[in-house]
């Protein structure tokens, strides 16, 4: 890891650190107890009633490293999540990620519970799980899903936190951006349920901050279950969509494009070719 991912992870190890010692792991353990089964992300996007169909996880994030604050009003401290996420619904999106990084994304764990209420549809933890212990406090929190980066874990790791994320009830979304991430996770698709694993491929390089959708298409043939593929970032146009499907791709991930507009859910809609609701 260089460049932001580098000085994300560093600043998230010392964070991880304080979290634990505020918070006992008798009280995260308590907490999940009780907390209502997850919702189950990996049936909602893999779920497809139509060959034109394309399922959308859609992002609430108000600010990266990459663009900044994406609108001025999502500056402010009283930012709700929950209008942008029954717009989201309204126009179709299968389920909702979530970005709980405070420092460089402005992001809330409380996001997540406010989400839930608002809509009857999955929510995706998305934030840098290096540490077991945030899988029970993502739980814990309600999330349903969990984002796991392979560029910023060992291999050993990865199947430890897909192994607890399993027991947890958490679907997990493990997201690669190189070809050799890709390579080296591509042996445990389904691991350690097929029905709890997806496969992200990150367009933009967490590195450079650089976006571009045919790192998609480029390693899509090297993915024997196309099902469980998610492209994400960068995806701004229906005829994207269209390319992505056409590719074997039928599920996407998209925020910052979607977040720019005064209407996210009106974009949302446009995005899949439909008339907003």
């Amino acid at each position: 890891m260089t460049g932001v991912l580098a000085e994300i992870i560093a600043h998230k190890r010392a964070e991880v650190e304080r979290r634990k010692a505020q918070t006992p792991f008798a009280e995260l353990e308590a907490m999940v107890a009780q907390q209502e089964p997850a919702r189950n992300l990996f049936a909602a996007v893999t779920h497809h009633p139509d060959a034109f169909h394309t399922s959308v996880i859609a992002e609430i994030k108000r600010k990266s490293p990459s663009a900044g604050w994406i609108r001025p009003e999502y500056e402010r401290d009283d930012f709700d999540p929950a209008p942008i996420a029954r717009r989201y619904h309204d126009n179709g999106a299968a389920a909702i990620s979530c970005l709980t990084d405070e420092k460089f994304f402005a992001g809330r764990l409380a996001f997540i519970e406010r989400i839930k209420e608002a809509v009857p549809i999955p929510v995706l933890r998305k934030d840098f799980l290096i540490d077991p212990w945030q899988l029970w406090e993502s739980r814990a929190f309600g999330a349903d899903a969990v984002l796991l980066i392979a560029e910023c874990l060992s291999l050993a790791e990865l199947v430890d936190m897909q192994i607890l994320a399993q027991r947890l009830g958490l679907t997990t979304l493990v997201e690669v951006h190189s070809m050799e991430n890709l390579l080296r996770v591509r042996p445990h698709v389904g691991f350690p349920h097929p029905s709890y694993m997806l496969l992200g491929i990150n367009n933009r390089n967490l590195d450079t901050q650089t976006v571009d959708i045919a790192n998609t298409t480029r390693m899509v043939d090297l993915v024997e279950q196309t099902n469980v593929l998610v492209s994400e970032s960068g995806i701004r146009t229906n005829a994207e969509i269209n390319k992505l499907r056409h590719a074997g791709v039928r599920i996407v991930l998209v925020g910052e494009h979607l977040l720019r507009a005064e209407d996210p859910g009106a974009a949302l809609a446009t995005l899949l070719g439909r008339e907003s609701r």
